[in-house]
């Protein structure tokens, strides 16, 4: 059955020994971005690892993300096994080409004779005040691409076993790591290794409401969740995980049970991954509904810094609680 004891761990720390594992596992992995090195990554993730692994595998680039984006998706057709940092999710603009013209396109313009196994990893979200062009959740951008998997980093577990399941991926996969959630402690089991990346989770069961989320949403569903419990509601939260190909299944599922949904993410409401589960739900358990689904999502504005702005840009537990509560007893 494997070790169930529990460890407390940061988020940043479970990013760091998926990445040290996947180094160890295959010689082909490698690291390339920018500080990931000498530097130990702009976040610390990487710190240690050039001295454990040396320069050929964790690379430090010129600040050029179409440069060493393309040579990561160069790589993984030549049969290497590529891990790709980009910074911050902001600066994935710069590689947008690359990523949607290149990798996620190639293998069906071969005709099926060329897989491009790349892994991106992006710094993404809102917090710690860094301000509108570096406080971005534009995973929909991400998500709205044929040909890329598309996942997302909302807890402890999946920090510590999502990109060990990526590099097994034959296809380009981007996956989103909260930045605000870097120092964050939780306690995992000592034995976590690869998850699942094909299939959202219920992280709490309910039965009154399913409150759908994703990201730095996942925690914030659980506390307010635990909230909403004290006084007589149970909410069931469901991370969705991937974002492309979403696991729709999943989603109807837990609509059926609960009768309710609330979407919550943060980013932009319009065009957002809300919308899309929204849709559908609609779509596909429209006579399951005892209610509206309802929306909850970041207000339409480039990030503010100051704290009070900033965190009235995002949804908040208090948002999601209040939410709830008139969806349930309007």
């Amino acid at each position: 059955m494997g070790d169930k004891t529990g460890i407390l761990i940061t988020y940043r720390e479970a990013l760091k020994q998926a990445l040290r594992e996947a180094l160890l596992s295959d010689e082909r992995v490698f690291l390339l971005g920018e500080d990931v090195g000498r530097y130990g990554g702009a976040f610390a993730v990487s710190k240690g690892l050039l001295q454990e692994f040396g320069p050929e595998r964790i690379m430090d680039v010129p600040l050029s993300e179409s440069g060493f984006t393309g040579a990561g998706i160069g790589a993984a057709l030549a049969g290497m096994r590529p891990i790709v940092e980009v910074m911050t999710v902001n600066f994935s603009l710069l590689a947008m080409d690359q990523i949607v013209n290149n990798a996620a396109t190639l293998l069906h313009m071969s005709g099926g004779q060329l897989n491009v196994p790349v892994v991106i990893r992006m710094g993404c979200g809102i917090g710690r005040q860094l301000a509108a062009q570096h406080s971005h959740s534009w995973e929909p951008l991400y998500a709205h691409i044929p040909g890329l998997i598309v996942l997302s980093v909302g807890t402890h577990e999946d920090a510590r076993g999502m990109l060990l399941s990526a590099l097994k991926s034959p296809d380009p996969v981007v996956i989103f790591e909260y930045t605000y959630m870097l120092n964050l402690e939780k306690e995992i089991p000592a034995d976590a290794g690869a998850v699942d990346i094909t299939r959202a989770k219920v992280r709490r069961e309910g039965r009154d409401i399913s409150i759908i989320t994703y990201g730095a949403g996942v925690y914030k569903a659980l506390d307010a969740a635990a909230e909403l419990a004290a006084a007589g509601i149970e909410a069931e939260v469901l991370d969705l995980r991937v974002l492309r190909p979403l696991d729709e299944a999943s989603v109807i599922a837990s609509v059926a049970k609960t009768h309710r949904a609330l979407v919550v993410e943060e980013a932009w409401r319009s065009g957002g991954i809300a919308a899309e589960i929204s849709a559908r739900i609609m779509e596909k358990a429209f006579y399951e509904l005892d209610a509206p689904v309802q929306r909850l999502c970041g207000v339409e504005v480039p990030i503010p810094y100051p704290k009070h702005l900033e965190d009235a840009s995002v949804p908040q537990i208090a948002d999601i609680v209040n939410a709830v509560k008139k969806m349930i007893k309007p």
